[in-house]
């Protein structure tokens, strides 16, 4: 079984990701770690953060020259402000220098984690839950999810790209999806999408919500070509590939919509159009579509597996909203933290990452494998038997 954790805070010493059960064998070393990870730093729209912030990683275990080893795979990145932030964020007890008293957030701000945090955990200070809450968590995210790629790339020829379709009012021509070479077409972009006339629209629009203080929403895809048919199952909720990549997906903070294939769009058509038909060609089973995103009842069905996931406007507001102070209990304007306009293109670099966790998981359930050579020989012999279907 694959799974993993992350853990750390914004301005702690680091990030870090623990990533079981990942065979042995996978070829990834850390430059190629590194190299995911400056992709999450791309696109127009980004605070200050990201022009500083190195990203400086150590993988700590489960990488042996350059081969995973089928141990955990655990990741540390440096946090590059910790050095500025040892005494608000210090482990140790004792009294609360002047520093972090001064630095103490009482105003939670709408959208956030803030105010349900603290209520939860019954503490009067946000911070305590903010740094946890903060987007910094998805880079260990993303480090994992640069193993899982490997995995999927070496083992079954599995590629992954992301797109922004939209971004505030600005949307990509839906026939300018990128296939499965144009990754590096995609993040050449600053706003990753092949569609010039949007990119243009699409930086005019951030340009104006930094002017009015403001930030901005959109929505990114996620496509995974070479998939083969038979990942997840129909037999259990917790089994159905589409339900796990969802909520994978969602689980990304500020990700407030997930679908598969035409999604939403399907409340519209008819039952005649919304489903793909299967046609025999040249002696093998066709979809002429791809209304399903590659996966039906839970299982996929061997076409590219589309996930689009909306992700809202960014909370933290140069001009921010109405909120209570609760140290008084008076009325207050929401504190105001360092932000972005928009995150939307890093995002899909972050649903990647996720997308491609989930089916390296669902591969694992499958095929097993404690090494890489030991997952192909399965899948050879699965594909083997697949063949004969439908003949």
């Amino acid at each position: 079984m694959l799974r993993w954790l992350t853990a750390g805070e914004s301005h702690g010493p680091a990030v870090l990701g623990v990533l079981e059960g990942m065979p042995g064998g996978v070829e990834i070393v850390p430059s190629g770690i590194a190299a995911e990870l400056a992709r999450r730093r791309l696109g127009y729209g980004r605070g200050a953060r990201m022009a500083f912030e190195a990203d400086r990683l150590d993988v700590i275990g489960g990488l042996w020259r350059g081969l995973t080893t089928g141990g955990p795979v655990a990741i540390v990145i440096a946090n590059s402000e910790w050095p500025k932030w040892q005494a608000v964020m210090s482990a140790e007890p004792g009294e609360v220098p002047d520093e972090a008293r001064a630095a103490a957030l009482t105003r939670p701000r709408p959208g956030h984690a803030d105010l349900a945090g603290m209520m939860k955990y019954d503490v009067t200070d946000a911070r305590v839950i903010l740094e946890r809450a903060s987007a910094r968590e998805t880079a260990a995210r993303v480090a994992l999810g640069a193993v899982a790629r490997a995995f999927l790339v070496e083992g079954f020829g599995i590629s992954l790209v992301s797109h922004v379709t939209k971004l505030g009012p600005a949307e990509a021509d839906p026939k300018m999806a990128p296939g499965p070479g144009d990754g590096p077409r995609v993040d050449a972009s600053p706003v990753r999408t092949l569609d010039q006339t949007a990119e243009a629209a699409m930086i005019a629009a951030i340009d104006s919500a930094r002017q009015q203080g403001d930030s901005l929403g959109g929505e990114i895809e996620v496509i995974a070509h070479g998939v083969p048919v038979g990942l997840g199952s129909h037999v259990q909720g917790d089994r159905r590939l589409d339900g796990n990549l969802a909520g994978a997906v969602m689980s990304i903070p500020a990700i407030k919509a997930v679908e598969i294939g035409a999604g939403r769009r399907l409340a519209g058509l008819p039952g005649s159009g919304a489903h793909d038909a299967i046609e025999r060609r040249d002696g093998c089973l066709v979809r002429p579509t791809n209304r399903a995103g590659g996966i039906e009842g839970g299982i996929s069905n061997g076409q590219p597996i589309i996930i689009r996931a909306t992700m809202k406007p960014i909370p933290s507001l140069v001009r921010p909203l109405p909120s209570v102070d609760l140290a008084t209990g008076q009325a207050s304007q929401a504190m105001l933290q360092r932000s972005d306009v928009t995150a939307v293109p890093a995002a899909g670099v972050v649903a990647e990452a996720m997308v491609a966790l989930v089916l390296a998981q669902a591969a694992l359930d499958k095929f097993g494998g404690d090494s890489l050579a030991e997952t192909r020989r399965n899948l050879a012999g699965y594909l083997a038997g697949l063949a004969r279907v439908g003949q």
